[in-house]
């Protein structure tokens, strides 16, 4: 008997930490064949951009007897797509459903599948693959919804990683705790009146299997990690300890909580070790209060510039437009309250009605009118038209382009002084795309810079020439690049002056790091430029070594001599 387990991610960097979890659950329950479960179980991954066809055809050729598929947002609409076809080819198979998009809305799927798990699926997975593996007098007595009424001790959980290949190149996730203490609306987590954790001991030798094998990037699936102050300490301490120079472990937390022995802690991080995400949503005082989000901005703001200060963690911070009470020129404040904190990345998300969430419930409360297909964004609110909505999504899609790319910081820096606020500046950039025709179009990565660089020209006129310079700055920050920039016109850097600059940095340790590589070598994996503004200098890129929040590679500064 086999059990195929099926997961459709959103993109290929991500895994499927559900199928993990499952998996190594029934790892540890014996079967009524007195083998563990897992031997009947097949695991499978997927990604909503692959064909349907070629999932469909996949899962076929597998041969399975029974199939299980985890629903969430970003793949129900492929699950009900494909579930019809694989019902015509392989008729006598049960498809059971479970995640969130199938627990919440279970009689939309009466006709798709034989059940659903719903809520906390390790010991409910276990239950239905040890009725398959009994009989079909078992599997008779299953009810179409199957869901338990009491939580999980996480430590009863194992660890997914130990007897499961590690994937490359993608984002590992791990769970050290479930459930969350906050009570936002828009939330499914805020459904879960507990918190639980995983016992500290089992967390830490887990995050060493992690450093031991040297993973890129652990991500805390955890909703709130730094809820328990002792505990946050604890596990920081044990990553800065234990730091192998390349694992970075990603975090969501409320920076209002942090305390001053965590940001000491955390400014002591390896560059690149740690990074955060922070959602603060709104800093509306009204939409917060309407949606139950207790925080404070201006702590949040605090520790946010300081742990900034230590120029070591990269910090996320998220909005969400079409909250209760925040209308256009609301958002746009809030936009420009989290602007001005300066984090790595702003993400501009948007409401989704979430099935089972308070804000779903109550949605009519606040005249919010969401799309019927999932991702259920929403349309409109009494606070914010369509238009309105649709001109915050030409603002996310610039903001992403320039802002959270980090591939124009310095152009942008001077341009935002061209405009009295940084929504206004993106605003002003959005209408330019769309008037251009530049919206839904793709680019290669140079003509992003000639729009933006005619855009600062059209905008700022007088310093045309500070926005080339600035533009060429950018560029060869990020790469090392193998034709130059159209907006670069100077003459190249006559040979006297290059084998005297490199001869210069090479006497200064500048290229320590690179021990006996020959000079001339060295050359080809660097790059010089000449910048005559602000005022006539060179600068020298290394590409051997690069920031690990912003990105940039290291330079290295040398007056210009002569006329």
């Amino acid at each position: 008997m086999k059990f195929l387990l099926v997961g459709i991610n959103s993109k290929y960097i991500h895994t499927n930490q559900a199928l993990k979890t499952l998996s190594a659950y029934t790892e540890s329950v014996m079967g009524p064949d007195g083998r563990p479960l897992s031997n009947h179980l097949e695991c499978v991954e997927y990604t909503i951009n692959q064909q349907q066809e070629q999932l469909v055809s996949d899962i076929y050729q597998r041969h399975p007897d029974v199939i299980g598929i985890s629903c969430y947002i970003w793949n129900v609409s492929m699950v009900e797509k494909i579930i019809p076809t694989l019902k015509k080819l392989m008729p006598a198979v049960d498809i059971w459903l479970g995640g969130p998009e199938a627990s919440y809305k279970a009689h939309g799927f009466d006709s798709l599948c034989r059940g659903i798990m719903r809520g906390e699926g390790e010991r409910i997975f276990a239950k239905v693959l040890g009725a398959y593996v009994s009989g079909s007098d078992a599997v008779a007595a299953l009810p179409f919804v199957i869901e338990e009424n009491s939580v999980m001790n996480l430590d009863d959980i194992p660890f997914p990683y130990y007897n499961q290949p590690l994937p490359e190149n993608k984002i590992v996730y791990y769970e050290s705790s479930r459930g969350c203490p906050f009570r936002c609306s828009y939330c499914l987590s805020s459904i879960e009146k507990t918190v639980r954790f995983r016992s500290l001991d089992l967390v830490k030798n887990e995050l060493k299997f992690f450093l031991d094998n040297r993973v890129k990037q652990v991500k805390f699936v955890d909703r709130t990690f730094n809820i328990n102050h002792d505990r946050t300490l604890e596990i920081w301490e044990f990553i800065q300890k234990n730091d192998n120079g390349i694992t970075n472990f990603h975090f969501e937390i409320s920076a209002d909580l942090l305390n001053d022995k965590e940001l000491l802690l955390l400014s002591k991080m390896r560059p690149g070790a740690v990074q955060l995400e922070t959602g603060v949503q709104s800093t509306n005082a009204t939409t917060l209060n309407a949606i139950h989000r207790f925080v404070e901005f201006q702590k949040i703001k605090a520790n946010t510039l300081k742990i900034q200060a230590f120029r070591n963690t990269h910090q996320h911070l998220d909005l969400i437009a079409g909250l209760p009470y925040e209308d256009y020129e609301s958002f746009g404040h809030s936009f420009d309250d989290v602007y001005q904190l300066r984090p790595d990345q702003l993400q501009l998300g948007f409401l989704k009605l979430l099935q089972g969430s308070e804000m779903a419930e109550r949605a009519d409360d606040f005249g919010i009118v969401c799309s019927d297909n999932p991702p259920y964004e929403v349309l409109y609110t009494k606070w914010l038209t369509y238009d309105d909505v649709l001109k915050l999504k030409r603002i996310e899609q610039v903001l992403e382009l320039y802002y959270n790319s980090s591939q124009y910081n310095h152009t942008l820096r001077q341009l935002e002084q061209a405009f009295s606020r940084p929504f206004e500046l993106y605003e002003a950039l959005s209408d330019y795309f769309r008037a251009y025709g530049y919206t839904d179009v793709s680019k290669r990565r140079l003509d992003y810079y000639e729009i933006l660089l005619a855009f600062a020209c059209e905008k700022d006129k007088e310093n045309s020439a500070l926005y080339k310079e600035l533009l060429t700055l950018d560029c060869y920050l990020r790469e090392n690049l193998k034709s130059r920039p159209s907006f670069v016109t100077r003459d190249e850097i006559s040979r006297e002056d290059f084998d005297r600059i490199y001869r210069e940095a090479q006497s200064s340790g500048f290229f320590r790091d690179y021990g006996d590589v020959p000079l001339r070598t060295i050359q080809h994996m660097t790059h010089l430029e000449f910048f005559a503004v602000p005022s006539p200098h060179y600068v020298l890129f290394d590409y051997s070594c690069k920031d690990p929040i912003t990105f940039e590679c290291r330079t290295i500064n040398f007056p210009h001599i002569g006329p």
